[in-house]
């Protein structure tokens, strides 16, 4: 697994410019886990292998792959860098079904209600990239991730389930997932580090 350096500025990994220059000359890099470790909340959560995944912002993470190989044949890929979008398709064409699209996680290109499960590994926390204070972020960013979760909320059906993988701990992130529709739930991953897992339902009428 080659990978980019770290930028020196963590803001660049907001920048499309920055993407399309690191997938152009890298094949494959996990955020945080594989499919290997999070199959047993994956499971747990996505109780049907028919159920249509919307994987946002799917870079050249293999949890697609491994996810599709484990059953789960209906997966959407969307990312905003049209490099990783072309590579992971070519690579992946013999995966029949799988669809892999140039978007834009604040503004998808689907239906309301269309999809069972959407998740994100690591693609918010590249929005938070930010020198401010994360205790108090700024406007910019705070609309940029309510953009990310307002359209997710759009496009799950009720009853379908919002998947988050992180190492920002809930005081940091609960506040930028919290809908009247769902309420958030943490599970924990890792031992000497912690990952979280957030999970949320949504709801067809506010919960209480």
């Amino acid at each position: 697994m080659v990978h980019a350096d770290v930028p020196d500025d963590p803001t660049a990994y907001k920048r499309q410019e920055y993407w399309e220059e690191r997938y152009a000359k890298e094949e494959s890099f996990d955020w945080f886990k594989t499919y290997e470790d999070l199959k047993p909340l994956l499971s747990q959560h996505i109780t049907s292998k028919d159920a249509r995944i919307l994987m946002l912002g799917c870079g050249n993470s293999t949890l697609s792959e491994d996810m599709y190989d484990d059953g789960y044949h209906n997966i959407v890929n969307i990312d905003f860098s049209k490099t990783v979008i072309e590579n992971m398709a070519e690579k992946c064409k013999d995966r029949v079904g799988m669809e892999w699209i140039e978007m834009d996680i604040k503004d998808l290109k689907f239906e309301a209600g269309s999809f069972d499960i959407a998740i994100d590994k690591g693609t918010m926390d590249a929005l938070m990239c930010d020198r401010g204070d994360v205790w108090n972020p700024d406007e910019e960013l705070v609309k940029t991730v309510a953009q990310e979760v307002d359209e997710v909320v759009r496009v799950l059906k009720i009853g379908g389930k919002f998947l988050y993988i992180t190492f920002g701990q809930p005081h940091f992130r609960k506040r930028h997932l919290e809908r009247p529709c769902w309420t958030v739930e943490t599970s924990t991953l890792g031992v000497a580090f912690h990952y979280f897992f957030y999970h949320m339902i949504k709801q067809d009428t506010p919960h209480s």
